[in-house]
């Protein structure tokens, strides 16, 4: 019997953080904002902590963990398609690694559906990660500081001064509940760019069996 693919395994294999350290430069290079070591360890802890405590097993919360601090990789390919190329690049490395055909699919499908425009909540891993995913909005992804002022994903970023996710398991919610400095950016600019996300959020939540809740300065909007 093979012995389980970990969360710390890939988070210790070079090939995997090499891919995602090279990914987060060529975003750089084109403008977009922290894709690298923190925004997919975040991913990966919030999508394995949210299968928990729904009560999920230990196995699919770990496989939520491994999908989400690998699903950005495809990003060193390309950004276009990158939910895809990134799926692929991980069935070479769980298969090579000896990970389970019935695991990698559960994986891949994960990294191949999170993409804002092809996302779907194919399965618990999926919804776990697009929730993690989306719901990380914060100051610190913000590279250029001295232009927030010029680029409205980077401002709207900014704004963020502190950032919540929450299960609220008798109200059946996952809640996220952001803090925005409206003086850097509007509310209204949040939803001008991250309303398909917030879509996907709710989506992500129904198929967990939850209601997504947003939260923005202590007012509910959803």
């Amino acid at each position: 019997m093979n012995t389980p693919i970990t969360y710390p395994l890939i988070k210790g294999t070079p090939e995997v953080v090499t891919y995602i350290k090279r990914a987060d430069r060529s975003l750089e290079a084109i403008g977009y904002t922290e894709h690298g070591l923190a925004h997919v360890t975040r991913v990966a802890v919030v999508a394995g902590q949210l299968l928990e405590d729904l009560g999920y097993s230990e196995r699919d919360a770990e496989l939520a963990r491994i999908a989400g601090f690998m699903h950005d990789i495809g990003n060193v390919v390309n950004r276009v398609d990158h939910a895809q190329s990134g799926a692929i690049m991980a069935f070479r490395i769980l298969d090579k690694m000896g990970m389970s055909a019935e695991e990698v699919s559960m994986v891949i499908s994960a990294i191949g559906h999170h993409d804002d425009h092809t996302a779907f909540p194919v399965n618990e891993v999926a919804a776990a990660v697009i929730l993690a995913d989306k719901s990380d909005v914060r100051r610190s992804r913000v590279r250029k500081k001295s232009e927030v002022a010029h680029d409205i994903h980077d401002r709207v970023n900014y704004a963020v001064t502190d950032n919540r996710t929450m299960l609220l398991s008798d109200e059946k919610k996952f809640v996220l509940d952001l803090t925005i400095d409206t003086l850097i950016s509007p509310a209204i600019e949040y939803f001008e760019i991250f309303l398909q996300r917030m879509t996907l959020c709710r989506s992500a939540a129904a198929a967990l069996g939850l209601h997504f809740e947003l939260r923005i300065n202590g007012a509910v909007l959803s």
